[in-house]
């Protein structure tokens, strides 16, 4: 499975996120420093609302293979700026927690993403896992592996492969 990089505001549902692709019960528990399990890296949500401490999830994403942005369907705002891969060496992938609030607004949260520049989006919800097995089936599978042949010819041409 591909390690994958959790960003997103406090509350999104990181951790919950964690425990339910894990398949463990999903139970609220507030994140204080960046965990690295063995298939996510779990930061708290305050790393990306703050600008100082913003630099510090630009470090920790080169440790995954792919970097999720969390939003939650109900979010009152986004965080996230447009054209965020070309900040990114990664696959960026959105995913959209808490579908199955009351209050989900899952259309202008994907619209969010979609701005930031996930290349897939994955609604989700942690309790019920509804979206999770597309999410498992997109972690698993196979890494693109590149000769260093294949990452000099792209680099030549400017083009953002690796």
């Amino acid at each position: 499975m591909r390690k994958l990089f959790l960003c997103g505001r406090s509350e999104a549902g990181k951790t919950s996120l964690t425990q339910a692709l894990k398949g463990e019960p999903v139970v609220y528990h507030k994140t204080q420093y960046v965990n690295h399990w063995d298939i996510t890296i779990d930061t708290p949500g305050e790393y990306v609302e703050s600008k100082n401490l913003a630099l510090a999830l630009c470090c920790f994403s080169y440790e995954a293979d792919v970097i999720g942005l969390l939003c939650g369907a109900n979010e009152p705002f986004n965080l996230f700026p447009p054209g965020l891969p070309a900040a990114c060496n990664r696959p960026i992938i959105g995913i959209i927690t808490k579908i199955d609030c009351i209050d989900a607004n899952v259309p202008m949260v994907s619209q969010w993403l979609k701005e930031a520049g996930c290349e897939k989006i994955f609604p989700v919800s942690n309790i019920t896992g509804e979206g999770m097995d597309e999410l498992r089936q997109y972690l698993n599978e196979a890494k693109e592996s590149l000769s260093l042949e294949e990452i000099m010819k792209a680099q030549k041409m400017g083009f953002k492969k690796c």
